[in-house]
Formats: structure tokens, C-alpha cells, sequence
């Protein structure tokens, strides 16, 4: 056999070594790389082993799934058939069972507005778009009517996920333009436009969300002339969104203050006036650098959307409470409080994820 020749610069490369790849070298490189690695991760898997075969015969093998009342589950496993009763009073609230299809259009409609704004891909993308800018005014005529013929209803028929919702996506949706602004007019030249920035973003820092909705909900109207009707949930997410924004505020003049003065006084040489000079030169760089606090911002906002229930609007954590006092379901406030995790934990995660992978797409500069 003769031994095959190959002309310098041709010969095939070789495979890595086997110590170098698979998932016996990524074993030892995360999990096993030092003695004190090992060691946690040997606790971490003893952990595992205790707390899993227990919650997963609790979660899954010993849980009841269809029922009407408690007595109708089994003991010693989770009683979701709690959550399958009340799952429509999770998700729609009080909203009418007839007008819940304008509910569900709606959140059609956000998920391809959405799909647009997030996907620089997605086919026709630059007419959804134009959708996109309209759509907070089209998802509050489906949701309130009012006009054009839908029948109206009342926000105190707002309930469960789809508060959530709408809460969480008017706030993220406003508190990043809004803190732009907040952002800039705080490093502006303007004493008067500077002041009322830092005022603004200073008090609303010094002061919980929880007081800025009690002071909407019950000491607005002693501001207003009498007889004067201001909806709740509108001041809600006026307020959610302000609360926000201030926050958002600093993240982005973080972001700014980190571009060095270069990129401004080049953005001047090329005849820029402020206005394109923010807009094609510093915000596009000063937004990338704060996207982590961004995306973070909006987890916190997101969540604290469950603080509306001291004003008496019931979100889904709001809903399970009041549904585990019903006397055929007492007691199964963990199945409650599981599913409210649940929903929380794959929203924020979502966001989490989406941030990673806008900042590894927008990596134009040195990792690390």
C-alpha cells in the first residue's frame, strides 16, 4: 500500500484532539475545572437529587388536572385543576366572555407590531412598521371601544394577564422616548430645561411607585375641578410611565457620558447641528452601550405592574388571591403563586435573551 503524497499547502486538516471538544471537555471546562468547581458542582447535583424526584411527583405524577372543586384532587399532589377553572378570570379579568375576542386581536395585532420592531427581517417589514406607530391607538379602540361601533368597556373590567399587559407594554413602549428626552434635556445648556429635568428625574427617584399610585388613585381628583372624571387605569399607566422614564433617564445619560467628546465635536466638524448630531452620531452609540440597562429597566417595570392591586385593580396575582378565599378552592395559594412565577419568569426571561442578542448583534466594537 502506497503511502498517498500531498503537494505543500493541500494536506487536509486534522480533527482537534478529542480532549479539546464534545461534551467531556465542556464537563471539565464549566463544571470541573478546579478542585472548588467540583465540588460545587457536586453539592449543586446532590441538591438536585433531593429536591427534583419530589417536585416533579408533586408537579406531574400525583397533581390533579381536572376538577371543580378542591375536594376533587388528590392528596399529596398539585391541585391545577384550580388553575384550568380559573384560567379565562387569569387571563381576560372581568372583561365580558362575548367581547373577549377583541382581547385576543389584540394581542395578535402586538405580537406582529412587535414582531416588526424586533425583527429586522420579517418580510414587508417597512409597512408593518407604519402599523407599529399605530398601534397603541388601535389596541385601546379594541380594548375600551367606544367608537366606530364596538361597545364600550369600562377598565374596571381590566383584570388578570391582560392588565399585565397592558400595563407593561404602554410603559415600555412611552418610558423610552420620554427618557431620551429626560436624558438629554438634563445635559442641556438651557438652565430652565436642565433644572426641570433634574427635578423631575430626582423627585420621581425619591418617591416608591406604590405612593405615586395611591397619590393617582385617590388624591388626583382633589386637583381636578369638580365633577371631573380621570379613568383609573389611564392614570395608572400615566404614572407607571413617568416612574420609568426617570429611571430610563439615567441609564441613558450613563450611556452618554461614556461616548468620549470626540464623537461629538467630529459630528460638529462635519457641519452637524445637535439635532443630526444626536440622532446619526451619539444616541445610535450611547443606546448600544446602555442596553443592558435598558432591557433591565424594563424587567423592573414589568414586574412592578403587580403593585396595582392597592389600588384596587387585580392583575393575575391579584385574581389568585381573591380566587384561593372562594371556599371550594382554599388553601392552594402555591398553585396560584406558581403560575403567576411561571408566566412572569417566561416574559422577563424573553426579554433577557432578546438583550443578549441585540448586544452580540450590535457588537461593533472589542469584546473582552
Amino acid at each position: 500500500m502506497t503511502e498517498q503524497t500531498y503537494a505543500p499547502g493541500t494536506y487536509p486538516d486534522l480533527p482537534p484532539p478529542s480532549e479539546t471538544v464534545g461534551p467531556v471537555h465542556w464537563l471539565k471546562a464549566n463544571l470541573f475545572s478546579s478542585p472548588v468547581n467540583s465540588i460545587v458542582t457536586l453539592v449543586a447535583i446532590y441538591l438536585l437529587y433531593l429536591a427534583l424526584p419530589s417536585a416533579f411527583n408533586w408537579l406531574l405524577i400525583d397533581a390533579t388536572y381536572v376538577g371543580e372543586t378542591r375536594k376533587d384532587c388528590a392528596p399529596g399532589g398539585a391541585c391545577m385543576a384550580f388553575i384550568g377553572e380559573r384560567f379565562n378570570l387569569f387571563v381576560y379579568g372581568f372583561y365580558p366572555a362575548e367581547l373577549r375576542w377583541r382581547v385576543n386581536l389584540a394581542a395578535i395585532l402586538l405580537v406582529v407590531a412587535g414582531a416588526a420592531v424586533l425583527w429586522d427581517k420579517m418580510p414587508a417589514r417597512k409597512h408593518i412598521m407604519k402599523f407599529a406607530m399605530i398601534y397603541p391607538l388601535i389596541g385601546a379602540w379594541l380594548l375600551s371601544g367606544g367608537l366606530f361601533g364596538l361597545e364600550y368597556v369600562g377598565t374596571h373590567l381590566f383584570g388578570g394577564l391582560m392588565l399585565t399587559l397592558t400595563i407593561g407594554v404602554t410603559g415600555i413602549v412611552f418610558s423610552l422616548p420620554l427618557g431620551i428626552l429626560l436624558a438629554l434635556g438634563r445635559q442641556s445648556k438651557l438652565p430652565i430645561i436642565k433644572y426641570f429635568c433634574i427635578g423631575f428625574i430626582e423627585f420621581i427617584r425619591g418617591v416608591p411607585l406604590i405612593t405615586l399610585l395611591f397619590v393617582a388613585s385617590t388624591m388626583l381628583s382633589y386637583f381636578l375641578p369638580p365633577g371631573t372624571t380621570f379613568d383609573l387605569l389611564l392614570r395608572v399607566l400615566i404614572m407607571v410611565t413617568l416612574f420609568a422614564s426617570a429611571y430610563m433617564a439615567e441609564v441613558i445619560r450613563g450611556g452618554l457620558q461614556a461616548l468620549p467628546k470626540g464623537q461629538l465635536e467630529a459630528a460638529n466638524s462635519l457641519g452637524l447641528n445637535y439635532s443630526q448630531a444626536m440622532r446619526l452620531i451619539i444616541l445610535p452609540q450611547a443606546l448600544k452601550i446602555s442596553i443592558p440597562g435598558i432591557v433591565n429597566t424594563f424587567i423592573g417595570l414589568y414586574k412592578d405592574s403587580t403593585l396595582v392591586i392597592v389600588i384596587g385593580l387585580l392583575d393575575p396575582l391579584g385574581i389568585g388571591r381573591a380566587s384561593v378565599a372562594d371556599s371550594a378552592w382554599l388553601g392552594l395559594s402555591t398553585e396560584v403563586y406558581l403560575f403567576v412565577a411561571v408566566f412572569f419568569f417566561i416574559s422577563c426571561f424573553g426579554m433577557a435573551r432578546y438583550s443578549l442578542y441585540l448586544e452580540n448583534k450590535l457588537n461593533t466594537g472589542h469584546k473582552r
